[in-house]
């Protein structure tokens, strides 16, 4: 099977249930955001040892093909007639508060917060603050398909909460490879 198809090279794409939209609409966007993200991970992921980190953050890139899969297929076409998803796959509560516990796991061990952290940290934190960042334009652009096309509440939910525990897993992984952080203080220039 080739992987190239001749079928994107004016622009288009095809959602799922076979729309042909703009590469540049913003669900196309969200869902690149989305995997852009999830690349990123990979990358961080690549200089982690830890291994209870490396579990949780292959569990939350399957998560984000689930939330990708969701933020591809427009809402007219998600559902079927007996109210049943297409999808056999969907972000919930539960994933959700899988990211709570083990932020919660993570911050008992952490030193609290005084100031801002200057992004850093070490290597695999550093990779991480920017998986970090990307995780929110992936909310912001949730966010702006919403305004246009409904978008389950859980996805949005989803990104934000993974965008805080990627930054307490940033400054866990410092903490782990001993790795200091480094603060913005207004105070000191």
């Amino acid at each position: 099977m080739k992987i190239y198809t001749k079928t994107g090279d004016k622009g288009e794409t095809a959602l799922y249930g076979g729309t042909r939209v703009s590469k540049a609409s913003a669900r196309v966007d969200s869902y690149g955001n989305i995997d852009e993200l999830n690349s990123f991970i990979g990358i961080a992921k690549s200089h982690i040892d830890d291994e209870e980190v490396l579990r949780q953050l292959k569990k939350i890139q399957f998560d984000l093909f689930t939330v990708g899969s969701e933020a591809a297929t427009p809402t007219d076409k998600l559902m079927l007639a007996n109210g049943k998803s297409r999808l056999s796959l969907m972000i919930s509560e539960k994933e959700i508060e899988e990211l709570e516990q083990w932020m919660d796991a993570f911050e008992v061990r952490l030193e609290p917060l005084q100031y801002f952290i200057l992004p850093g940290g070490g290597k695999s934190a550093t990779f991480l603050h920017a998986a970090r960042t990307i995780c929110r334009r992936a909310e912001r652009s949730l966010v702006f398909l919403n305004e246009s096309e409904e978008v389950r509440a859980e996805l949005i939910t989803y990104l934000n909460r993974l965008s805080d525990y990627l930054f307490v897993l940033a400054r866990y992984i410092s903490k782990l490879d001993n790795a200091p952080e480094e603060y913005w203080n207004p105070n000191e220039r």
